[in-house]
């Protein structure tokens, strides 16, 4: 039987969500847990991509195949009472047969947050990216961000060590707002290049604080040269929120 299983995890002691030798990592607890569930049979685990070091995930998604009996809507609880408690599963169900939790994938939303508060809170330094009080125009952010928006080759928003060939993406929506001090941006598209998403914030970031003109997005983007955009942005501050099929 192949299950469907939406995760949240708090990315901030891991080493990223891939199974890295030596390293604690998102995907190696869950099939530790897989394994000892399956008495030491190896357990695989395929999410619907991978997440770096320090980013967080509200509502990842993975696939798994699994000889148990256990009836589906026992797992979540099962798997939950013994991973750790930075990692939570959201809901399990099963998948067709042909399911693939990367492959299938028709879309993607991520949350990027950042805290403009002059009074930076220890409980938020972990999850928002500090400004130290500093407030950009998103009125700006939001105007260059629609050269963003639509279907382009995003190789200026891509990291360099990458070896995807077409960088052809489609972004759907891009937008920001406030929710108290912290500035929100949500960007919406059918997939995304390696750091794309944190390019992208640094990049806008920069129009932001006055660094970039908001015109220059148009030129950055037909450039497709990594080296016109902007700094990456922080790993912390970024969230995949919800994937679709």
């Amino acid at each position: 039987m192949r299950l469907k299983a939406t995760i949240s995890y708090d990315g901030t002691l891991f080493a990223g969500y891939q199974v890295q030798p030596g390293e604690r990592t998102v995907q190696l607890e869950i099939e530790n847990v897989l394994t000892k569930m399956h008495k030491g049979e190896k357990v695989k685990v395929t999410a619907s991509g991978r997440t770096d070091a320090r980013v967080h995930a509200t509502g990842q998604v993975i696939h798994f195949d699994t000889s148990l009996s256990i009836p589906v809507d026992r797992y979540k609880k099962a798997l939950n009472v013994q991973l750790p408690r930075d990692i939570r599963v959201l809901a399990v169900e099963e998948a067709a047969s042909d399911f693939h939790a990367r492959y299938s994938v028709s879309g993607k939303r991520y949350r990027y947050i950042w805290n403009c508060g002059e009074d930076q809170s220890p409980f938020r330094r972990h999850y928002t990216v500090e400004t130290g009080g500093m407030k950009p125009n998103i009125e700006n952010m939001q105007a260059a961000a629609q050269y963003i928006v639509g279907t382009h080759d995003f190789s200026c928003f891509c990291a360099a060590n990458t070896s995807v060939v077409d960088k052809i993406r489609t972004v759907h929506s891009l937008n920001f707002y406030w929710q108290g001090e912290e500035l929100h941006m949500v960007i919406e598209g059918n997939g995304f290049l390696y750091n794309m998403v944190r390019i992208i914030a640094g990049t806008l970031w920069e129009v932001g604080i006055g660094k970039r003109e908001v015109q220059e997005l148009e030129g950055i983007v037909a450039s497709m040269e990594r080296g016109k955009a902007g700094k990456t942005a922080p790993a912390h501050g970024l969230y995949l929120e919800k994937v679709f099929y």
